[in-house]
């Protein structure tokens, strides 16, 4: 292959096709999360009183889960109606994952690939799969190529307990497939159940935690095709690690399910770094925050938000996507990123806009992403 074509081939636009969605049919409202916290958690009044200041703040007006027991219809077994006095173990947990977070993963493979008739399911080339809140072999990758009949040769990886950021590793891998071949196309899907990992404790740091977190998943398509409607190109990631942040937020497997780390100290690391994190970007783009029309940040909670906005002095409008995900969905880990990235795709955007996604996670990791809006011919 002589030099011409390796350039070519390096510098070939990586599109995301398409993006779908899809949550659990349980759903409660937060109010009604936050009267069974309070009767569940609550020990004295003064508990029951941060437990309502919490949840009302949180700026979530709904969440999903795979379990009942957040539903005003008390049919729920796994956590607060069950028959036994101690909590669920994580094998118990991880069943539940394992039965519901298939339907989930097929169900938005199924989507992406309903939606855009132009690309077939024999031209998928790579199927990625993330999440962090279950495990189980053969994994969702393997579900998703039996279900939907894929090549058997269709390359599998999976990307696991990484945390909320870890649709852009992701994202990075189906980039870098599809420079490589400009024949690839990539399967990537997302799916989070956080619900089954509800702790019964009452410190701040896990009410926070209980507050914000929900269940689903998303996906897209990426490939170096060109896309024939509104889609999105990959230009650029960057990676920052904060290591002051290290212990507020963390995620491990403890014998009643997994264990999240989320302080309140977290909104404020983020904000002390949020220039330094973006500013590889700006550097090989020459950009400023002034060429970036829409910001599409992981919504880990309102508090992040709230102090992302005001240190970057960011209008309403360029983070009102992150704003309704996080009110009409809750926190749903990796997945949530690729909900707000949805919400922006679905509108109404102008040709060559400038979007730049944000997530967080264990580390404390910020990872970044600049994309382009594309439109057809």
């Amino acid at each position: 292959m002589d030099n011409t074509l390796n350039l070519l081939f390096y510098f070939m636009p990586t599109f995301i096709h398409d993006i779908a969605t899809s949550v659990p049919e349980f759903s409660s409202d937060q109010q009604h999360i936050r009267e069974v916290m309070k009767r569940h958690i609550g020990k004295d009044r003064r508990s029951e009183a941060i437990i309502h200041r919490i949840y009302t703040q949180s700026g979530i007006e709904k969440r999903h889960s795979v379990v009942e027991d957040f539903l005003p219809n008390q049919n729920g077994t796994l956590f607060f109606n069950g028959q036994t006095k101690s909590e669920p173990g994580t094998a118990a947990r991880n069943k539940v994952y394992e039965t519901e977070s298939k339907k989930l993963f097929v169900d938005v493979a199924r989507k992406l690939l309903a939606d855009n008739p132009h690309i077939s399911s024999d031209e998928i080339t790579h199927v990625i799969t993330v999440s962090c809140t279950g495990f189980y072999a053969p994994g969702p990758d393997y579900e998703i190529v039996k279900t939907l009949h894929l090549k058997p040769s269709t390359q599998r990886f999976h990307v696991g307990f990484m945390g909320c950021y870890a649709a852009f590793p992701a994202m990075k891998m189906a980039q870098s497939f599809c420079t490589s071949d400009p024949e690839a196309v990539v399967l990537l899907v997302s799916a989070e159940l956080c619900t089954l990992h509800f702790q019964f404790k009452n410190d701040v740091d896990n009410l926070l935690s209980g507050s914000v977190f929900a269940d689903g998943a998303a996906g897209m398509i990426v490939s170096s095709k060109t896309p024939k409607k509104q889609s999105l190109e990959i230009n650029k990631f960057v990676s920052s690690l904060v290591s002051k942040g290290e212990k507020d937020m963390a995620w491990t497997i403890g014998d009643s399910g997994f264990e999240m780390v989320l302080s309140t100290y977290v909104p404020d690391i983020i904000k002390e770094n949020i220039h330094s994190a973006v500013q590889p970007l700006y550097d090989q783009y020459n950009f400023s925050a002034d060429n970036i029309d829409y910001w599409a940040l992981h919504p880990g909670g309102r508090s992040i938000l709230d102090k992302i906005e005001s240190s970057l002095d960011l209008k309403p409008d360029q983070v009102s996507a992150s704003r309704k995900t996080l009110a009409e969905y809750g926190n749903m880990s990796s997945a949530t990123v690729l909900f707000v990235l949805k919400k922006l795709l679905d509108s109404d955007l102008k040709a060559g806009q400038n979007i730049l996604s944000m997530a967080f996670g264990p580390g404390l990791t910020i990872e970044s992403g600049l994309m382009t809006v594309h439109h057809p011919n």
